[in-house]
């Protein structure tokens, strides 16, 4: 492939991309050009100075000077000659720098103008875990990079759950699927961090790493290194490059307890996030253990700064109420300025949420946190995919709306898997409400 002519490259340096407002270049720029403008005042001065004391030959000042041109060429033709270096030797700076962190078919100019852009984006607060979050998150990045999720640390199933009981962490599962969600490279990331080891040639046919995801492993290795959860996180921030950051709810540790009507009519008291789903009867509420715990402080802060904070989508009993239930983080809900919004599930959950509609769920949440933490429901109103399209056997949420609060209706299904949301559609939804 031929490489474009110094003339194109200079072209498309100049092009209207990089005169943008707010890039933050423009006013570096005009530094540059006042500072050469002033050095070469300086030179000038140097040359009448050792013209006035006979120093420099004549010939060589009416040379320097220019003075073999007409009056206005003498003018124009190094301000023309002075800006083309200027800007040709600003650009080949820049393309030295940026080169090494440069990714293939995205100009520089698009590099800057989207972080640039991002930068300048709304401050969202989604609030959950599991794995319908990262959905919407996914969707929002492109969009804005201001971006806080706020995860439960109440899952003690799987992978987490091991690593939980034996080396005391927080949950690490909810967390690596919300930082894959928010890395820079997305699609390779996602597949790393979710990467899950299989059975390996070991003693007895069966490995210690069987059934880990590596994400969950490189935030315990992380957490090891720098001491905390939370300490880890942050590496993990930086180490992903993401377009936000990811809090827990709280750092206690927590345990998930809910009331359970049985068929019988008895209620059970089941304790375990895990194990909630797996009892055959319906909830009727769920507690922390030990219900006071102290909520992250960064976490309130981020809900304090918000532009608009959203609840789910997600498990509504093990994954968006477990952090509402942590007291410090509903009463900053409650005080917050910025409107607060409830994604409803695409279909109900087995175990959970069977047979509910949308007044079901909005109600429940009603049932769990003080009231003025909730403006909004927003809900999906295309049911028209097939139920056993991608393989599953979705059963959508009925649009009954809920008492007293406005229910905001739109297309949010992933036609492929219609259990799940479609990012982009959530995301542009999300958007028009902040405009």
């Amino acid at each position: 492939m031929r490489r474009p002519s110094p003339l194109k490259r200079f072209i498309f340096f100049s092009s209207s991309r990089w005169l943008t407002p707010g890039l933050g270049l423009k006013r570096w720029l005009l530094v540059i050009a006042v500072g050469t403008a002033v050095t070469g005042l300086g030179l000038v001065n140097v040359l009448f100075f050792l013209e006035r004391r006979s120093w420099l030959p004549l010939s060589v000042y009416d040379l320097l000077t220019l003075q073999f041109l007409p009056g206005p060429l003498q003018i124009i033709l190094p301000l023309l000659l002075g800006g083309l270096l200027v800007a040709w030797g600003v650009a080949k700076m820049a393309r030295s720098l940026i080169a090494p962190f440069q990714v293939a078919d995205t100009s520089l100019a698009d590099r800057i103008y989207d972080f640039s852009r991002k930068g300048r984006g709304p401050n969202i607060v989604a609030i959950g875990g599991g794995t319908g979050m990262p959905s919407l998150l996914r969707g929002l990045t492109a969009y804005t990079r201001n971006i806080t999720a706020i995860v439960t640390v109440a899952d003690d199933g799987g992978s987490s759950g091991r690593l939980r009981r034996e080396f005391g962490l927080l949950p690490p599962g909810d967390f690596r699927n919300n930082l894959a969600a928010l890395a820079r490279d997305e699609a390779l990331m996602t597949q790393v961090l979710q990467y899950r080891f299989g059975a390996a040639l070991g003693e007895n046919g069966r490995s210690e790493l069987q059934g880990h995801a590596f994400g969950n492993l490189l935030l315990a290795a992380l957490t090891g290194i720098t001491g905390s959860f939370d300490e880890a996180l942050l590496a993990a921030e930086r180490v992903l490059a993401l377009s936000g950051r990811v809090l827990p709810s709280t750092l206690a540790d927590v345990t998930l307890e809910a009331d359970i009507r049985l068929p019988g009519g008895e209620i059970q008291r089941v304790v375990g996030e895990s194990a909630i789903p797996e009892v055959n009867g319906r909830i009727q509420h769920v507690y922390l253990q030990p219900a006071n715990v102290r909520a992250y402080p960064p976490a309130l802060q981020a809900i304090f700064q918000a532009d608009l904070i959203v609840m789910g989508p997600g498990s509504l009993y093990t994954s968006i109420l477990p952090n509402l239930l942590v007291p410090d983080l509903a009463e900053a809900l409650r005080h917050a300025r910025a409107p607060k919004i409830y994604i409803c599930n695409l279909a109900t959950q087995p175990g959970e949420t069977d047979n509910y509609t949308v007044a079901d769920h909005v109600a429940t949440l009603f049932e769990h946190i003080p009231t003025g933490c909730l403006d909004l429901v927003i809900a999906n109103d295309n049911q028209s995919i097939p139920p056993d399209r991608g393989g599953g056997n979705t059963i959508y949420v009925q649009l009954t709306p809920p008492e007293n609060l406005p229910m905001k209706t739109a297309d949010l299904v992933d036609e492929a898997r219609p259990w799940r949301h479609d990012g982009a559609k959530l995301a542009q939804v999300v958007m028009r409400l902040l405009s």
